[in-house]
């Protein structure tokens, strides 16, 4: 089914004032006492309650910190996440899952040379490794875990709208590349991934999310293990038999939104090599509303922008990457404000967010980059942002 013929899901009318959306994507690095206590509990030395007390307070700090950033929607910073990837399937190792079996494994090697092994789709150039992302060898597909929970978790320590970040069905499709279970096919294991993240999005949104995006770093991937692009239309396909569940509720279209990245972790990427210009017009295939797209870190911001404006639809809402958290340097409000108003010369004012290129903490482990960076980071979006509002403004 084609998105949904109602394209006013979001105002597409000029407004009177300019305002300028501006959101974070998710993951900080874990405080300092909870890194500490995810190796503890590592070691058998703490208990897993004694670990959630850790993640509480994690959580509660970085609330309070990002409320100080200034106005609006926050998340959690993903703080009791043990990645982005592998939370609602974490809890069941190592009952439903295998870490034994290397076949349909490749490691991705990151600009900076470190690698992160993934059992999905084998590909020789990428090669072999311990697997990250396991093999189910138990029937049937289910979660362990639900997004929602980090909603709840959240909503103890703020009342700003909160947003929740969940995983694609396309990367988690992974976790059972060919059937191997006796009578479980791979279209039933499809047909019970796409129920479970369903549920992962609708549980959140009814708890009162502010907003659920879904986290789609393996598009540019998939073009590096599959250059025809094939893969990455199945990718596409897949992610569409869930975004079709809300074709009957708009408000719902309105809060889903999808992020595209070139896949960040300790300051380095896995897909920047791959040519952005050749990803982007197939994610407007996406039933969706809203894109969270990077930018920042790419060296043809133009060439990329003119893309967009291509293929972007009347109801999209882009919130385009003007931070890239992979940089040791941290930007000025003015480099963000200059990099709005490139971005207004392509895209509707009145379609356009801000936005980092990506995560700043993906993975639990990663201490590449510390908090107080990414604070001055964000502040410097947000303050970049209201420059360009004002400048806008007073051009009217």
């Amino acid at each position: 089914m084609a998105f949904p013929s109602n394209t006013n899901i979001i105002n597409v009318m000029k407004p009177s004032w300019i305002t300028i959306p501006t959101e974070l994507i998710g993951s900080l690095p874990r405080t300092t006492a909870l890194l500490e206590g995810q190796q503890a509990y590592k070691a058998g030395h703490i208990s897993e309650n004694q670990l959630e007390k850790l993640q509480d307070k994690a959580i509660r700090q970085t609330i309070a910190e990002l409320e100080k950033t200034g106005p609006g929607q926050i998340t959690d910073g993903e703080q009791a996440k043990p990645s982005f990837l592998v939370y609602p399937i974490a809890p069941l190792y190592p009952s439903s899952y295998s870490f034994e079996d290397v076949i349909d494994c490749f490691t991705i090697t990151f600009s900076d040379g470190h690698q992160r092994a993934f059992g999905v789709i084998f590909n020789e150039r990428l090669g072999k490794g311990r697997r990250t992302l396991p093999r189910l060898i138990k029937a049937p597909f289910q979660y362990g875990k639900y997004a929602v929970d980090y909603v709840h978790r959240a909503q103890q320590y703020t009342r700003r709208p909160i947003k929740q970040a969940i995983i694609s069905p396309s990367a988690l499709s992974n976790v059972y590349p060919r059937a191997t279970i006796p009578s479980y096919t791979r279209e039933q294991f499809l047909e019970d991934l796409v129920n479970e993240v369903e549920k992962d999005i609708r549980l959140c949104l009814e708890a009162g999310a502010d907003k659920v995006q879904m986290d789609f770093t393996e598009a540019r991937l998939s073009l590096k293990i599959d250059p025809s692009g094939k893969l990455l239309k199945q990718f596409i396909h897949l992610n569409n038999r869930v975004l079709d569940r809300f074709n009957n509720n708009p408000e719902y279209q309105y809060k889903i939104g999808i992020h595209i990245c070139p896949g960040g972790d300790r300051d380095s990427y896995h897909s920047l090599d791959v040519d952005y210009s050749s990803v982007l017009p197939s994610i407007f295939d996406l039933h969706a509303s809203t894109f969270y797209l990077s930018l920042a870190s790419e060296r043809d911001r133009k060439k990329n922008l003119a893309i967009i404006r291509t293929f972007m639809k009347p109801y999209h809402r882009i919130f385009l990457g003007v931070i890239d958290p992979c940089d040791a340097r941290v930007e000025t409000a003015e480099q963000v404000c200059d990099r709005i108003l490139e971005a207004v010369r392509f895209i509707p004012i009145e379609q356009l967010g801000t936005t980092d290129d990506c995560g700043y903490a993906p993975f639990s482990d990663d201490e590449s980059t510390t908090r107080a960076k990414c604070y001055d980071k964000i502040r410097a979006r947000v303050d970049g942002t209201r420059m360009a509002e004002r400048i806008l403004n007073s051009r009217k």
